[in-house]
Order: structure tokens, then C-alpha cells, then sequence
């Protein structure tokens, strides 16, 4: 039994409480299941997913933040994802964007290809992201510390990391149906 098992919640229903919280804010998704779940529960122009790129969603995100200082801007990511892009973290702890929040869901396995076990138990992504210079970091799994913590994060200049300790349970939902250049299209149009 892992650590922190229990009544693990699913990453859709983190993702929902996530996504219940925000309007127009900039939003990117990192690939397979997140954005298939992100897409299902809350389509909007203002997301961004990622359609086969691994490890890169919190680097077009800090792309994002850097160019709209003026928006709070969201960064839904995997454990897998993270842990592919493991620079990204300290890119964004020494560029500091007071705009930059990367929430992590954290199901200890890459779900997307089959539930390979990543090694986040062993390397705590949000000790990570506080080493290299992220200014707000915590690590939660009930839906009511999400929510808390989320908001606070919304409140506050970042960067800030939110680690969401998930289990594996994977919704029964389909693919994004936009074609990747429409979608950066619509994306490009609700940020300006």
C-alpha cells in the first residue's frame, strides 16, 4: 500500500475542483488522459491541451505566464509529464513569474500507456519544485484542501506548485476533438 493510500480521490474529480474555481484564466494541459478529462468536464477557449507531447505543458505555460504577465496562468501536469521535463522546474524557480501556478496530479504511474509505475513516491515532486525556487508549494489529496490551497495559490504571487495526490482511476471518456492548429488558433484569440 502506498504511503498516502486510501480514499485517494480520482484525477477527474481534482481536475473538476480545479477547474470549478477558474473563468478565463489561460490553462494548459498536459497530455493523454488530463486533457482528455479536462476536455470532458469543461471545455473552454482559454485551454490549451496537449495532443502527443510529453513533458513540455508547464514549459508552454511559463511561455504563457512570461507574455501575460497580467493573467494568472494554469498549468494542469502529471507526475510522468513532470518528472520527462524535470528542467522545466528549474527554469520556472529562476524565472520567478509572479503569474505561474503548476498544479501536479500525482497517481505515482504514467496511466496513459498502461499504468507503469513513474518514481515520484521516491522523488517528491514538491520538494523539487521548493529546491529549485518555487515560492509556494503544497501537497494535498482531499477535495477540500484542494480547493483551499487553489484558491490561496490564485491570491498570491507565484510561481506556486500545487501537488495533488490522486489514485489511478481513469474516466471513460474520448479524445479532444479540436484539430491542434485550431485549437492553438481559439487559445491565441481568448488570451489577447
Amino acid at each position: 500500500m502506498r504511503p498516502e493510500e486510501g480514499t485517494l480521490q480520482s484525477r477527474a474529480r481534482a481536475i473538476g475542483a480545479i477547474l470549478e474555481l477558474l473563468t478565463d484564466q489561460p490553462v494548459v494541459i498536459c497530455n493523454g488522459f488530463p486533457s482528455r478529462e479536462a476536455y470532458t468536464i469543461a471545455d473552454r477557449p482559454t485551454h490549451f491541451y496537449m495532443i502527443g507531447s510529453m513533458g513540455v505543458a508547464a514549459a508552454i505555460g511559463l511561455g504563457v505566464a512570461l507574455n501575460k504577465p497580467d493573467k494568472k496562468v494554469i498549468v494542469l501536469d502529471g507526475d510522468g509529464n513532470v518528472l520527462m521535463g524535470m528542467g522545466t522546474l528549474a527554469t520556472v524557480g529562476a524565472m520567478r513569474p509572479k503569474n505561474f501556478i503548476h498544479v501536479v496530479l500525482d497517481n505515482e504511474v504514467y496511466g496513459s500507456t498502461g499504468n507503469q509505475p513513474t518514481i515520484s513516491r521516491i522523488v517528491r515532486l514538491d520538494q523539487v519544485a521548493k529546491a529549485a525556487g518555487y515560492i509556494n508549494v503544497e501537497r494535498v489529496r482531499e477535495r477540500e484542501d484542494i480547493v483551499y490551497e487553489f484558491k490561496d495559490m490564485l491570491a498570491k504571487d507565484g510561481p506556486s506548485l500545487l501537488l495533488i495526490k490522486v489514485n489511478e482511476q481513469v474516466e471513460d471518456v474520448g479524445r479532444v476533438e479540436i484539430e491542434p492548429h485550431e485549437m492553438t488558433q481559439r487559445f491565441k484569440k481568448a488570451i489577447e
